[in-house]
Formats: C-alpha cells, structure tokens, sequence
C-alpha cells in the first residue's frame, strides 16, 4: 500500500506536468513529458553518462568528507561536552553562510573540482552533526549506569550503548545528507571552473535556450538524488535493520 501511494504521486506529478504544458503556463516554456522524454533518448548515455558519473563523484566525495567530519565531530561533543559550544557555533555557521560566497574563494584558491567536493560536504555538515548528536544522547540512561557501575568510562558507553543507539538518528540524517550533497556539487559545477557534470550541462542547455534538455538534465540530477537517498537507505536496512522499524 505505501508503494501504491507513492506510484499515485508519481501519476499525479506527471499528470500535473502534462496540464501546465498544455495550458501554456509560463508562456508556453513548460514542455510536455513526452518532449522532454525524447529530447533525453535522442541525447542518449553519451551526454548523461559522463555528466552524470562526474557528478555523482563529486557528490559522493563531498557525501563522505561532509559526514565523516560532522559525526567525528558530534562524538567529540559526546566525550568532550564543555566544547559543544564551540561545536554548536561552528555546525551554525556552517549552516547559515551563503556557500554561494564562498564558493568562488575555493574556486580561486584551489581550482579544478575542489568547490563541488566542499559545498557538497557542506550542505551534509549540519544535518548529519545534529542528528547524530541527538542519536548519542538518546541512549537509555540505565543502560549507561549500568556500563558506569562496571567501571566502563565515556569511551565505553559510546561503544556500547550510545553508537547503537544512535543509528536510527545518523541514518536518518544520511538520508537527509545524500540529496543535499548532489544539490551542493551542481551549484560547486555552477561556479565554473569545470568542463562536464551535470552542473555544467544545465548551464550550456539553458545558454542554448535548449528547454526540454535544461528540464532532462533537471530530471537527471533529481534521479541522482533520489538515488543516493535510496542507496543510504539500502545501507540502513542491511546494516541496521531495526531502524528502518524505528523510523516509522
């Protein structure tokens, strides 16, 4: 039944899209499914393919980079309370700055992919940081004085108690993360400084007036979000089972 409710949106979706080109929203610019449809097999796997796998390396570099330093960071917190502040501050930061300001600096200062790999780890950062400190302090607390009264230490409650019990948050958090690294290595591909990636085709179809290309590429990137949501998600149910139970 919730694949049925998810198949229905899809319809709806395409349904919804089909009506607005037909009805000439936005002068007529809308193209129809089925142009866009075409546009993409008659462009084939020689302009996706490349685009699409330069993309996605970038994404999952940043994907990694981005969260390893955010739960590395999260367990510090959880070892080290008195620099949560610190942490806090500087996860918020991460957060508010307008990475669109701060990717051209990369872009001069290191060149070549660089911006997509760190603008991809950024917009992973604050997500992944607080869900997996929330996940560390969700640990039940009798299981932690029991590991207390045997003489284990911080250390040893991590280990035990509070990873285990954080899973269901950080893989939660991945999710969250995988979509927002694809988002932050095409805006990284935006700022130039490359020649392929899905990024980088957009921009050329949209200088070429080219609309039904511009919406395939649109539709791409979705598709590789949407991928990595799926993959992070595939993880969680190998390797966590419980937690795909826990978050419904």
């Amino acid at each position: 039944m919730r694949y049925l409710g998810g198949l229905l949106g899809l319809l709806g979706l395409i349904l919804s899209w089909w009506a607005l080109a037909a009805l000439g929203v936005a002068g007529g610019t809308v193209p129809t499914p089925l142009a866009v449809a075409h546009t993409m097999y008659t462009d084939g796997w020689d302009l996706y393919g490349p685009n699409f796998g330069i993309t996605a390396q970038g994404a999952l570099r940043g994907f990694l980079w981005g969260n390893a330093l955010a739960i590395a960071l999260a367990i510090l917190v959880t070892l080290i309370p008195p620099i949560e502040p610190l942490a806090t501050q500087l996860a918020i930061l991460s957060y508010c700055t307008p990475l669109l300001a701060l990717g051209p600096i990369i872009l001069v200062v290191f060149g070549g992919r660089t911006p997509t790999v760190f603008l991809a780890a950024m917009y992973c950062f604050f997500t992944t940081m607080v869900g997996t400190v929330t996940g560390l302090r969700s640990a039940d607390a009798t299981s932690l004085d029991l590991v207390r009264a045997y003489g284990g230490g911080r250390l040893q409650q991590l280990y035990r108690v509070r990873l285990i019990a954080a899973l269901p948050n950080v893989f939660a958090a991945l999710k969250i993360a995988a979509p927002s690294a694809v988002l932050g290595a095409i805006i990284g591909e935006y700022l130039g400084g490359v020649d392929s990636g899905i990024g980088v085709a957009l921009t050329a179809a949209q200088t070429a007036y080219n609309v039904p290309r511009t919406w395939g590429m649109a539709l791409a990137a979705a598709a590789l979000a949407g991928l990595g949501y799926a993959v992070v998600a595939l993880v969680a149910r190998l390797c966590a089972p419980w937690t795909a139970w826990e978050a419904r």
